[in-house]
């Protein structure tokens, strides 16, 4: 057997080169969101604390939503991987997907398209990041209340900051960001 670079391995050496084999995929390692994954963001808050259900009793503007519907409802994350990262949400406190009724699937399924068509028009997004992490194992930030996550992204968005200095560069304001996303959001 040969290593990565040619090398010929001898019979111990074949296990722990393993490791070190090629394959198609670039990878970005990514170790300081493990540490986010361990703080007390990802603590599951008491359900009298759940942000998402406390969101809807807010103003808009508070809350930083940008539409609501009758089962669920979009806002802005408060931590963004990039801007215009929204997270959508049913109303009901309940953590997986498994649980929430039909009706709540299908607004959630609807508000995400419409978030799409929305940010590709106002923020000429080239690409989108679209899903739930359920369970705090599973890196969910509030394990407790289903939410799906929009992450627009464009060619030009990841660069050098998180990786080497532990920043994330988002150019817009929240507010800014959710004003101009709620005005060109259809009404129905």
């Amino acid at each position: 057997m040969r290593d990565y670079d040619g090398t010929e391995l001898g019979e111990g050496e074949r296990a722990a080169s393993f490791a070190a084999v090629p394959d198609a995929f670039q990878r970005l390692w990514t170790p300081y969101r493990f540490a986010y994954i361990e703080s007390n963001h990802a603590a599951a808050p008491a359900d009298d604390e759940c942000p998402f259900c406390e969101a809807p009793n807010l103003t808009d503007e508070q809350a930083l939503i940008v539409a609501r519907g009758k089962h669920a409802y979009a806002l802005l994350n408060l931590f963004p991987y990039n801007s215009g990262h929204l997270l959508v949400c049913p109303y009901r406190h309940v953590a997986t997907y498994d649980v929430a009724t039909a009706e709540e699937i299908a607004e959630m399924g609807s508000l995400t398209q419409v978030a799409m068509r929305v940010l590709t028009e106002t923020a000429k997004v080239q690409g989108f990041n679209i899903g739930m992490n359920q369970g705090r194992i599973a890196g969910a930030g509030i394990a407790d209340h289903l939410h799906q996550h929009v992450v627009p992204r464009w060619s030009t968005d990841s660069n050098f900051f998180p990786i080497i200095a532990g920043t994330k560069a988002i150019p817009r304001l929240l507010g800014d960001v959710r004003e101009e996303i709620a005005t060109a959001w259809p009404r129905t």
